[in-house]
């Protein structure tokens, strides 16, 4: 019982701290339209601005896994984290600069990649329980992409120094994490001999690299290709409310994240159902999207939103569990690594959502996007991966 305990108390700690860095990626989310205001940027900036995030996060997210496969995972997740605080620290004072909201929105990605692929491994590692380490680390970082932007969302559009005060809190939130931190042990062996038989180990099995590639990646593209389509472009391209556009902005990206968080939870009991579902969700809240853009009702992106949440929760926590059945011990950080930077080419999603806009409103990609996601649905329908 005691020994329980304390396994409880080590992964609920690496969940706060998971959490805590989670919550300040979409910190920038709702300002989006106060950087569009106070300098003077076109809606493809904006989306290339939030894209940004991803040019940091993907190659970190392919390096720090093998990396803590070899060095442990406290010696490469712990700097990460500290430096999220150093992050939105420089968004403070990049609130006038366009070139420094780029470099705040890369370094953002690049200490986030190492946290989310590293820590994601080492929670699992920390819990006991099939599929459970899966659970917990999808529902902490779902929960803080939601209360992120809801956050920033409302002190953005009603609390003085609107582009200080939301980066100031994180800055707050990643210190709590820090100290959560303290004292978690560390699970990888560092012994010399078997850090040289993991270095050797294949991050897949040849028999299981058809069904990464043609199940687990385009799952994991669709966990923020749904979602940020509706959190980034479309507040852009379509007329919100004047005066109100920053926090709707940032109410509308909470309720869809934070339906991503309490979708995640269902992931075991839909078991080999969970990424059908998930696409399906998606296809619908694609589709809602669409019928919003066309007709003007501003108030349908409400169900998009909770739909798409939905369906990026799901995919998060099956793609994550998928990545725990699939990854032989050793190489877990590295396959979680390459899961999570598949799953970040969906930021792709809003910048060619903006792009093709231009020449046909949002209509045009919300239906390219409504097809390829039913598309995937018949797929996953014919063929499961192993169960998570």
């Amino acid at each position: 019982m005691h020994d329980q305990a304390v396994q409880n108390r080590h992964w609920q700690r690496a969940v706060v701290m998971l959490f805590a860095v989670a919550a300040g990626t979409n910190v920038p989310t709702p300002l989006l339209l106060v950087y569009r205001d106070r300098l003077h940027l076109s809606s493809s900036t904006l989306t290339a601005l939030f894209g940004f995030y991803a040019a940091g996060l993907v190659p970190s997210l392919l390096l720090s896994g093998p990396l803590s496969d070899r060095l442990g995972r406290r010696r490469v997740v712990l700097p990460p984290v500290a430096l999220s605080a150093v992050a939105s620290l420089l968004f403070v004072v990049a609130a006038h600069s366009v070139t420094l909201l780029f470099a705040a929105r890369f370094l953002q990605g690049l200490v986030s990649g190492a946290v989310f692929s590293v820590g994601t491994a080492w929670i699992g590692e920390l819990s006991a329980g099939d599929g459970a380490g899966a659970r917990r680390a999808a529902a902490a970082q779902s929960a803080g992409f939601a209360l992120g932007p809801l956050v920033s969302g409302v002190l953005g559009q009603y609390a003085p120094l609107p582009t200080t005060m939301p980066y100031l809190l994180h800055v707050v939130l990643v210190g709590i994490g820090l100290l959560a931190s303290r004292g978690l042990p560390e699970t990888v062996s560092l012994d010399a001999v078997h850090q040289g038989e993991r270095a050797r180990e294949p991050v897949l099995l040849r028999a299981d690299r058809w069904t990464f590639a043609s199940v687990v990646a385009p799952v994991a593209v669709c966990v923020y290709a749904f979602p940020s389509v509706l959190i980034s472009a479309l507040p852009l391209l379509v007329h919100l409310p004047t005066g109100r556009g920053v926090v709707l902005t940032g109410v509308l990206a909470g309720l869809t994240l934070g339906a991503g968080t309490v979708a995640a939870q269902q992931q075991r009991r839909l078991g080999t159902r969970a990424p059908v579902v998930g696409a399906l969700s998606g296809t619908a809240g694609y589709a809602v999207a669409l019928l919003a853009a066309r007709s003007g009702h501003v108030v349908l992106f409400v169900p998009a939103g909770l739909l798409l949440g939905a369906g990026g929760g799901l995919m998060l926590a099956s793609g994550l569990g998928f990545v725990a059945r699939l990854a032989q011990p050793e190489r877990r950080g590295a396959l979680t690594g390459v899961f999570y930077s598949c799953a970040y080419l969906g930021f792709a999603a809003p910048l060619l959502t903006a792009t093709l806009a231009k020449h046909g409103g949002p209509s045009v990609p919300l239906g390219v996007l409504t097809v390829l996601a039913a598309l995937l649905a018949v797929r996953l329908l014919v063929r499961h991966p192993r169960t998570p």
